[in-house]
């Protein structure tokens, strides 16, 4: 794979604004493992190497066992592996990030509402959305990831 483009240096401007919304997650209270779990969990759906890999490894660096990570796919099967905030998150992950797909049901909304609270709800929305956006920026522009730098050297 060879990236397109460097839209960081094309666009500074822009990538700063989508720091700005990355930096109101990171203060919003929404733990930041959670948060990784939730940018994993999308950049899956949306098959983006360069966050995927991105992503896996800072989970690691917050010690998230490899098992946990080995099973966010599949994270209804992986039990107590997943506490009730991750679950919920992880469903309204999906739910959102598939949209065109789901329409984001009214059964899907009280579910993640019950658990998080209004304000909580939406600065995951917030961070869902983002993660959409810098995917389909990874994507669109083929971003490398880091694993497949180091493997070419």
């Amino acid at each position: 794979m060879t990236q397109r483009l460097d839209y960081s240096q094309i666009s500074p401007a822009g990538v700063k604004a989508l720091g700005g919304v990355y930096a109101y997650v990171a203060q919003s209270g929404l733990p930041p493992a959670l948060v990784d779990l939730v940018f994993l969990r999308v950049s899956q759906i949306n098959n983006c190497a360069y966050c995927l890999d991105m992503h896996t490894r800072d989970l690691l660096k917050k010690g998230v066992p490899v098992e946990k990570l080995a099973l966010v796919q599949a994270w209804q099967e992986g039990g107590a592996l997943f506490d009730a905030h991750e679950r919920a998150a992880l469903a309204w992950a999906e739910s959102v990030t598939r949209v065109a797909t789901t329409g984001v049901p009214d059964a899907d909304y009280a579910a993640a509402v019950a658990v998080f609270g209004e304000k909580e709800l939406v600065d995951l929305t917030i961070a869902i959305g983002l993660m959409n956006t810098y995917n389909r920026l990874a994507i669109s522009f083929r971003n490398v990831p880091q694993a497949v730098v180091a493997a070419s050297r």
